[in-house]
């Protein structure tokens, strides 16, 4: 069936767009048209109070605060109930539980305790959910229906678990704010920030978006309380005020304690999770209103690398300095990819299959979820005990419902399987434990820090990331001294490698002061090439002969690629491109356009190999009618903030035309 093409012709140019007249009920960010540009409108934070900013993790998530009345005051979340041994306990786990009838139980430790106090018997009908935020990085076809699967098998809403746990923490912090005020805190007087890695598509960014407008974080209509933050640019700004005390520099050839970089690598960390440690009752941070003293050594035009290794992704930036205000640059398109220290944990299931069975282990995860979950806290303390001097064992707890079960499945004991599974780095102890020889867990970690460092290498290797003065190590991964060592050893001294000390809140802090102060990333760089699909005159020569479309006796080129923003484009915040679109018929009340991207620069047609529909661009020109013989709709599309939007106007009366991006429906 061909289409029924309505040609809206463009002003000033031979271009005439195809679209339909579907309409689509979800709507994106609106954002009003007015004589303001973007940074000034993105910078009206005095109408907030209060920034909060929410670093939604793969593992674990918490939050923080700043008011704008002191702004260089960043305060983090209260301590949880909770924890485990071994492990900071900064940020709550990202785990979720909900009742057998589907019903918000609670988050974090919590959840978790409460899971694992369950009989058996009940726990299977309870739905407990965690390290579900690479679903979103993961799902091909994200929507706004994608599901997620429950420790028991069962499916359940991703965008219901989202808003669930926005809500938990919307919930946490005004309460946490109305006791520090003495009153009810109203939630309109909050700008929110939410952190999503860079790397994240514009459909997960949305998704992100969606719940929190369903956990009532903000409304709908006011969609500008809400800042989507991604998460290197925010460990990038919070770096600039670091002091020289709050941070290890792996790079210096001996630290102020006399020791050479490789000690350096595991001391220095030690070193500041102590002063950590003893600053963590204290949870007020102090940042430098001007930039701290490592930026001092920073001129005009050095650059940068910021790798956030986090627990499911790992996300690298390069920026480039830009003084006096200290304004940053994106120099190349954010990369990286799914080699978080969740794959680690993967390696570790995989050994477990080998020693007792693909079979069993999948059995005893959906009969004894709860004791699943007990081994893997178990085998976190232990893989943060990994070092690449480490010479002696490390055991791991077996729990007594898994000892008990694999007897009643096999019929044997599991010392029984570990000798004859012929994996002889990994032993029994009487004391119920697995033994692992260091080298054994070192060998989890490679295939994940392989990932990392030929990714880093690739990065290396691009003409505009040369002379990098720093390399920033961030995110929760970032503690790991097997990582901080295999960076140190392919980086062989080309740029110094700086960790800040409280390396697991760097996004979150830094994602309050963007809160702050949006506009301080002044550039980016597009990750994909977007546009729509257009009509042009046929060229001969120029257009194959099977786009020739003839219409009215005029030869078209159907399928066209008009380009809004190539693949990694520089595109200043607040720079638009324009378009203007006419309505088929004057009594059109929707004009709807798909829009197109690839990964490739240069797009000739939307038919070509890698282009896809991935969005449409929606004007709701209902109720702008007017006597003019030509309606002319004015588009404005802004590619340079985190989030794509979108703004029109009908050119004849003035009138603003709702405009919205959707990136969720397929």
């Amino acid at each position: 069936m061909t289409p029924k093409i309505h040609t809206l012709r463009e002003k000033n140019t031979s271009h005439y767009h195809t679209c339909t007249d579907v309409e689509l009920t979800v709507n994106f960010v609106f954002v009003s048209l007015s004589n303001q540009n973007e940074a000034d409108q993105v910078d009206s934070t005095p109408s907030f109070v209060v920034v909060v900013a929410i670093d939604f993790g793969t593992t674990s998530s918490g939050y923080a605060y700043a008011f704008t009345k002191e702004p260089e005051c960043i305060h983090t979340m209260r301590r949880w109930e909770g924890g485990d041994p071994g492990v900071s306990n900064q940020k709550t786990p990202t785990t979720i539980l909900l009742t057998p009838d589907r019903k918000f139980h609670s988050f974090g430790y919590a959840a978790r305790d409460f899971y694992h106090d369950l009989d058996p018997s009940e726990s299977k009908h309870w739905l407990y959910l965690e390290k579900f935020k690479m679903k979103l990085h993961t799902t091909a076809n994200l929507s706004i229906d994608t599901d997620l699967h429950a420790a028991n098998g069962k499916r359940v809403k991703a965008l219901d678990i989202f808003a669930y746990a926005l809500a938990f923490f919307k919930e946490q912090a005004l309460k946490e704010l109305s006791d520090q005020t003495g009153g009810d805190f109203d939630n309109n007087d909050v700008r929110w920030v939410i952190t999503v890695p860079a790397i994240w598509k514009m459909p997960a960014k949305q998704f992100m978006r969606e719940a929190a407008y369903k956990s009532g974080l903000v409304c709908r209509e006011n969609p500008e309380q809400l800042i989507i933050a991604l998460e290197p640019e925010a460990a990038s700004i919070y770096c600039r005020k670091l002091r020289l005390h709050q941070m290890v520099d792996l790079g210096t050839p001996t630290n102020q304690n006399g020791l050479s970089p490789t000690d350096n690598v595991g001391s220095g960390m030690n070193q500041a999770k102590e002063h950590v440690r003893r600053n963590r009752q204290s949870r007020t941070f102090l940042v430098e209103n001007v930039v701290g003293e490592l930026w001092s050594e920073l001129e005009e035009g050095d650059r940068y690398v910021v790798v956030d290794c986090g627990g499911g992704t790992v996300d690298l930036t390069v920026h480039q300095i830009r003084l006096p205000e200290g304004h940053l640059k994106e120099l190349y398109k954010a990369s990286g990819g799914p080699y978080g220290s969740i794959g680690i944990d993967y390696e570790f299931e995989k050994l477990l299959c080998r020693i007792f069975g693909q079979d069993f282990i999948d059995q005893f995860k959906i009969k004894r979820p709860a004791a699943w979950v007990d081994l893997m806290i178990a085998f976190e303390s232990r893989k943060r005990a990994a070092a690449p001097d480490r010479s002696n064992p490390l055991n791991i707890n077996l729990p007594f419902s898994f000892i008990d079960y694999y007897k009643k499945f096999r019929g044997h004991s599991v010392e029984h399987a570990l000798r004859k599974s012929n994996v002889d780095f990994v032993k029994w102890s009487s004391q119920g434990m697995l033994r692992m020889n260091p080298d054994a867990m070192n060998s989890l970690f490679k295939a994940t820090i392989d990932h990392i460092i030929q990714h880093l290498n690739e990065l290396f290797d691009k003409p505009e990331v040369n002379n990098i003065k720093f390399l920033f190590l961030v995110g929760g991964f970032a503690e790991s001294p097997l990582l901080q060592h295999a960076v140190h050893n392919m980086l062989q001294g080309r740029s110094r490698i700086i960790i800040p000390h409280d390396v697991g809140l760097t996004i979150l802090k830094g994602a309050v002061l963007f809160g702050l102060d949006p506009s301080v990333i002044k550039v980016r760089r597009s990750p994909l090439t977007y546009g729509v699909g257009v009509l042009n005159r046929f060229v001969e020569g120029k257009h194959p002969l099977e786009k020739l479309l003839v219409k009215d006796g005029t030869r078209w080129c159907t399928d066209v690629f008009d380009t809004f923003i190539a693949a990694d484009q520089s595109v200043a915040l607040g720079e638009s491109v324009k378009r203007s679109y006419t309505p088929a018929k004057p009594s059109q009340q929707v004009i709807v356009i798909h829009v197109y991207c690839s990964e490739k620069e240069g797009v000739a047609f939307i038919s070509e190999p890698g282009v896809r529909k991935c969005g449409t661009l929606r004007l709701d020109v209902s109720g702008t009618e007017s006597a003019a013989p030509r309606r002319e709709i004015q588009t404005l599309m802004q590619f340079g903030d985190t989030e794509i939007r979108a703004m029109a106007m009908d050119v004849s009366t003035g009138r603003t035309v709702k405009a919205s991006i959707d990136f969720l429906s397929h």
